[in-house]
């Protein structure tokens, strides 16, 4: 594995880490104030950030950009992506959230191959394999059982418009630099998620709002690092790095909540890491067991 592949793979745990932070903070907000309006404060303080450093520049290259409409549409999915996840909250048990919401990186490296163009060897499929099974173990939804209703297809929307965002965003990655596209993003959920707080606005302690920045400056780090780790690494490489957010929300739950989780927790994210470590070195070693090329 090249340095620039590993350093995106590094990326990519670090902004699921970020993110997993974002998420916790948004835990503690979603019981009195709605999503809405938690994510227009987030975009708002990722986009004064942008802003910020980028300064009129950015503002001009961002309007100018050839990759306006697929960053609008990947948007789009997005906020399609997180409808269907926290509806689908309302019914179904988090194991059974999590584990059909966690099909979204078997997606990804399934649609990376007739939208990418990528060629995905066998030894990232078993990753991705390994990867979700440890998710399945982690959840442990056998025990109750999951039959086919509208929750359940709910999750598994949100992990259909997670994956294709995530391809997309690969596919715009490369055309254009990594602040543009995060000033692009943000800008265009200020006006989605602004309009639909007109109507759903609750006024906010100091602490909550201080809590929402939070969540913005942890937004906004994690999309640096994860629109930079897809400038660096192929889709199929990263898609089973995703899984470490697991891990992140099982340490962060104990940590903020007390929840203390079962052995098949344990179990389950030793599958994850041995998927990670299936593609930082399974590939090194394939690569060295091969034939070299003959010479003519």
């Amino acid at each position: 594995m090249s340095k620039t592949v590993l350093s995106g793979v590094l990326l990519t745990i670090v902004s699921y880490f970020l993110f997993s932070l974002q998420d916790a903070s948004v835990k503690l907000l979603v019981t009195n104030l709605p999503v809405f309006q938690i994510l227009f404060i987030r975009s708002v303080v990722i986009f004064t950030g942008c802003l910020l450093i980028g300064r009129r520049r950015l503002v001009g290259n961002a309007i100018g950009s050839p990759v306006l409409g697929p960053l609008f549409l990947r948007n789009l999915l997005l906020l399609g992506a997180w409808l269907a996840y926290y509806s689908a909250a309302r019914d179904l048990g988090l194991a059974e959230l999590t584990t059909v919401y966690y099909a979204s990186p078997v997606l990804i490296t399934i649609l990376a191959v007739p939208i990418l163009k990528e060629e995905v060897p066998a030894i990232r499929w078993l990753a991705v394999v390994f990867g979700f099974i440890g998710v399945i173990i982690a959840c442990n939804p056998i025990g109750r059982g999951m039959t086919l209703s509208l929750p359940v297809g709910l999750a598994l929307l949100a992990a259909v418009f997670w994956a294709l965002s995530t391809v997309l965003l690969r596919k715009t990655a490369l055309h254009e630099k990594t602040m543009v596209q995060m000033t692009i993003s943000s800008g265009f959920f200020i006006i989605l998620t602004g309009l639909a707080s007109l109507f759903f606005w609750v006024p906010l302690t100091l602490k909550e709002l201080l809590l929402m920045a939070s969540t913005g400056i942890f937004a906004g780090i994690a999309q640096f690092a994860l629109f930079e780790s897809f400038r660096r690494a192929p889709v199929s490489v990263l898609a089973p790095f995703e899984y470490t957010s697991l891990i992140w929300a099982f340490i962060l739950g104990f940590l903020i909540w007390g929840d203390i989780p079962s052995h098949n927790v344990f179990y389950g994210a030793a599958m994850i890491f041995l998927a990670g470590v299936i593609i930082l070195f399974g590939e090194r070693l394939m690569k060295n067991l091969s034939p070299p090329p003959s010479t003519p």
